[in-house]
């Protein structure tokens, strides 16, 4: 039988989990920072739980399973969002503002491409149970951080709000049955520009006079201000109410976020970013990178409705979710891990002279390991140069020989694999040198 995997899933060997692990660290890190805990939901949920929640386009991606014999209809989950509003309902005594972080793998049944996967990690954080826009800020806040503190350094924060984009729609008269696939067709401003817009337009049977009054919008420009200036004396004017209350969430987003020192030019309106989930209510958000292209790297946003799904109060939710395989692409792309990055969690192997001094080794790498490190046993008494050579194939800083001599003086031989130094010292002695000279490398991060 021939080895293989299906499309779109991956295996991720030691080494690039070395990185994935970096990068997972790093956000737990963050995320805690900011105060969020860290949840954990089940593979499968419910297919009832998970459908009716994306919009049709979407759930055309999840994917069924089901045991043989099983009676419950079951599907792998298509993103960590609608399982946390199913826990919220479940658990209602949680202290709120409940504010979670999970990083668990989802599926999905796309046509696999660079940076999609069928299988893949979200990274999500959340706030449950508030209103303010403090709450939606501190998100814009968590992205560039996280983002700075990985490397990035070409990526913007797009902001819009979904009342906003139904006031654009209703402004320019486009009927409501339609205003989904207006939608559809302004989030593909920035690949298929204004006159490509308006082909969708039309495709979708926009009537002519509101895709004129939807492009005199697409055309509005100037700053942060200026716009949202511009927009809310027109919706004012038509008075659209849902409009004009899109405006005033953005416009107090953007002081919140300002105040937290977000650097302008890391964030930006664009009202034709729409966000291609149904259960957003208010400001969405989604961080691109300008280098290299390769599409959206965070998105999420408010969605104050969808605990109501399952209860029988709705609860104020926002929230984000990291890109992970994206993040890590890109990285490896420009080169942005750190240089000491490890290959592998190992700090130290312990060689094995020849049979008689089995045991000795055993011991000392079980010394080894109380006094802190992390040791590998080469378990075969082969010849020193094929155990250093394993050493360096996989990258592990620090060799530990015991030989005859140092096993009657009652010390061990260390070297240093990059520098090639070497010292002979009493196990405690060797083992307080190797926590000396590890500074970054080999520390598993």
């Amino acid at each position: 039988m021939e080895p293989r995997l299906p499309r779109g899933m991956r295996d991720i060997l030691p080494e690039q989990m070395m990185l994935r692990r970096y990068v997972i660290r790093s956000f737990e890190e963050i995320f805690e920072a900011y105060g969020f805990e860290p949840l954990q939901t089940p593979a499968l949920e419910l297919r009832e739980t998970l459908m009716g929640k994306y919009g049709p386009d979407a759930e055309k991606l999840i994917y069924d399973a089901r045991h043989r014999e099983g009676k419950e209809e079951l599907s792998l989950r298509y993103d960590l969002s609608v399982p946390l509003a199913r826990v919220v309902a479940m658990y209602p005594n949680l202290p709120r503002p409940f504010k979670r972080y999970q990083i668990a793998p989802v599926w999905r049944a796309e046509r696999p491409q660079k940076g999609r996967y069928r299988e893949f990690y979200q990274c999500d954080a959340d706030i449950v149970g508030t209103s303010s826009m403090a709450a939606d800020a501190e998100i814009i806040s968590l992205i560039h951080e996280a983002l700075n503190r990985l490397g990035f350094r070409n990526f913007v924060i797009l902001l819009n709000d979904r009342k906003l984009l139904t006031g654009l729609g209703r402004y320019s008269g486009v009927p409501e049955p339609l205003l989904g696939s207006l939608y559809r067709a302004i989030d593909k401003f920035d690949r298929l520009g204004l006159e490509g817009v308006q082909e969708e337009m039309r495709r979708y049977g926009i009537p002519e006079e509101a895709i004129a009054r939807m492009l005199e919008l697409l055309r509005v420009e100037g700053d942060h201000t200026e716009i949202l200036g511009e927009l809310s004396r027109r919706m004012q004017a038509a008075e659209i109410p849902e409009g004009l209350e899109g405006i005033r969430e953005l416009e107090t987003l953007l002081r919140f976020v300002e105040a937290m020192g977000v650097p302008s030019e890391r964030y930006r309106i664009s009202f034709t970013m729409v966000r291609g989930l149904e259960y957003y209510t208010g400001p969405i958000f989604e961080t691109v990178v300008t280098e290299p292209k390769i599409g959206s790297i965070t998105g999420g946003g408010r969605y104050d409705g969808l605990v109501g799904l399952f209860a029988r109060q709705s609860v104020p939710m926002t929230g984000t979710s990291f890109g992970i395989e994206r993040i890590i692409d890109v990285i490896q792309e420009l080169g942005m891990a750190p240089p000491d990055l490890p290959r592998t969690p190992v700090q130290v192997l312990v060689t094995v002279f020849d049979e008689p001094r089995m045991g000795a080794s055993i011991a000392l790498a079980q010394a080894f390991r109380r006094a802190g490190l992390k040791v590998m046993l080469y378990f075969e008494p082969r010849r020193l140069e094929a155990q250093l050579r394993y050493a360096h194939q996989k990258g592990i800083p620090f060799v530990a020989i015991l030989g005859p001599d140092e096993e009657a003086r009652g010390v061990v031989t260390v070297r240093d694999m990059e520098s090639g130094e070497q010292r002979t010292l009493p196990p405690e002695e060797a083992a307080r040198w190797i926590r000396q000279h590890l500074g970054g490398k080999g520390d598993g991060r």
